[in-house]
């Protein structure tokens, strides 16, 4: 049995982790927190998540001691301190936040001297999958194409272009040389001029209540690529974190990611 202390217990993920946590045989919830002040502290993870009564409190702030593992689907500067804690009691941290800025990407990178960290852009099996997808098609063709990222959530999503976006971006840029601090363009408005040889676009949809879409284009002369992902649900992010979890349990202090976890490298 491989218990569970998930962070931002009250959140969208928190609630899914907690759902299909409670479906699996190994797997148990033992603590659930939330940031000080919230009104989910006091109430039950369970019957917040809508399964019944599951006898886990919600608390406010860290305590994850009878915790195997950690989960954490929460915000950067809360991932950040959960990291730190985690290194200082050598517990395995699965980081599923997004829009982390590269000062704390460095901390987290640093508390994983300590302990097992994996920091996952999206924990999805097929966007990882497309990730591999995207580096053998740049590897190809990337260098002769003009490629644009399109991605779509739903209307309360903070953070643009996704984390998904900038790793699908990312995983297409390593092959050819490119980098997204350098090439890639986030914005565009009124006269911008020719498309510069070699950028990387990207273009954001916010609304209603889309899980999750992503499409990597290769425009070339004549013909198109286009390798897509469509989330219609967001267990899948659940079921990808949760097999995070159970691998991380074991492994030694480093700084991971979720195709270390897939074996995909």
């Amino acid at each position: 049995m491989i218990k569970l202390a998930i962070a931002g217990a009250s959140g969208r993920m928190g609630q899914a982790l907690i759902r299909m946590a409670t479906e699996d045989p190994e797997l148990q919830v033992t603590t659930a927190f939330e940031y000080a002040g919230s009104e989910a502290v006091g109430k039950d993870a369970g019957l917040l998540a809508g399964i019944g009564e599951l006898g886990v409190i919600i608390s406010g702030g860290p305590q994850w001691d009878k915790a195997d593992v950690v989960i954490d689907f929460t915000s950067p500067a809360a991932s950040v301190e959960h990291a730190a804690l985690c290194a200082e009691m050598g517990k395995p941290l699965l980081i599923g936040t997004t829009g982390m800025n590269a000062e704390q990407k460095l901390s987290v990178t640093e508390s994983a001297k300590m302990t097992p960290i994996v920091l996952a852009a999206n924990t999805s099996v097929g966007v990882n999958l497309c990730v591999a997808l995207l580096e053998t098609a740049s590897r190809v063709i990337g260098d002769v194409t003009d490629i644009e990222v399109i991605e779509s959530h739903h209307k309360h999503k903070v953070d643009a272009p996704s984390g998904t976006a900038l790793l699908l971006g990312e995983a297409a840029a390593r092959p050819i040389g490119k980098s997204l601090d350098k090439d890639g363009v986030f914005a565009r408005h009124g006269i911008t001029g020719a498309r510069p040889e070699g950028c990387i676009g990207f273009s954001t949809i916010r609304g209603g209540d889309i899980a999750g879409e992503h499409t990597v284009m290769f425009i070339g002369e004549s013909e198109r690529l286009e390798i897509t992902h469509r989330a219609t649900d967001r267990k899948i992010f659940a079921k990808g974190a949760l097999r995070a979890a159970r691998w991380l349990v074991g492994q030694s202090p480093g700084f991971y990611d979720m195709r270390d976890v897939l074996a995909l490298h």
